[in-house]
């Protein structure tokens, strides 16, 4: 049975280039980081968590709720291929419950925090909004999207943001991989966006450049059920 089962909806991806020896401390062993065109990426990405099972239960409260992540990118060679995955700057939820099993079990870092969001249907477009509160300002991700969706296209930059399959997490002398199964989604082409958010109060002095950086690509990803398998230390 999967650790954890769920419906990923309505992803916000926020894709900046970043230099990548801001990330040499954040890279677990045993990984190393996964470009696309030569280029390194940091992704800010908002999206619904939905009918949350834990080992199959419901659990009060917590099935349903927002997230947002500062992620980026990497790769792992085992068994003469490669597999591609994710590393979490921070992930952010306003639940404490989700914060605690989720550092706790999976050695993730996650922070809890009041959070909200909307989804407006303007007829010809739609507008998704997600929100998250840090002393007493909201910080915005807003996107306007098309109505219609398309397939996402082969060797493209939105394949790759999106199609990295594992989690990898450093703890101290060891590097945690878990698998994230879902089927290839597809995305909605974006017609506006706007972000305003304080990455130097949210993730911290190194990431403050981001204030002030545009974003490379601001993608729409609709989404599916997943299922996040059981943790397990490799072997390095």
């Amino acid at each position: 049975m999967s650790f954890l089962t769920a419906q990923w909806s309505n992803l916000a991806l926020i894709n900046y280039v970043i230099d990548p020896k801001l990330l040499e401390n954040y890279i677990p062993k045993g990984t190393e980081l996964d470009f696309y065109n030569n280029k390194c990426y940091i992704s800010l990405v908002g999206f619904m968590f939905e009918d949350v099972k834990l080992l199959g239960i419901k659990i009060p409260f917590h099935v349903n709720f927002e997230e947002v992540n500062l992620r980026f990118y990497v790769k792992r060679f085992e068994n003469n291929e490669w597999k591609r995955g994710v590393v979490f700057i921070k992930e952010i939820v306003p639940k404490p419950a989700l914060t605690l099993v989720a550092n706790t079990i999976y050695n993730e870092h996650y922070k809890t925090l009041p959070m909200k969001h909307s989804v407006i249907d303007n007829q010809i477009s739609k507008d998704y909004v997600y929100q998250w509160k840090t002393k007493n300002k909201w910080n915005t991700i807003l996107v306007e999207t098309e109505m219609n969706p398309m397939e996402i296209e082969i060797n493209s930059e939105a394949e790759f943001i999106t199609e990295h399959y594992f989690g990898y997490t450093k703890h101290i002398k060891h590097t945690f991989e878990y698998e994230v199964k879902h089927p290839r989604w597809k995305q909605v082409k974006i017609v506006n966006h706007q972000i305003d958010v304080d990455f130097k109060e949210v993730y911290g002095n190194e990431f403050e450049f981001l204030n002030n950086q545009n974003p490379i690509s601001v993608l729409f990803a609709q989404g599916s059920k997943i299922s996040v398998e059981h943790k397990k230390r490799i072997k390095l």
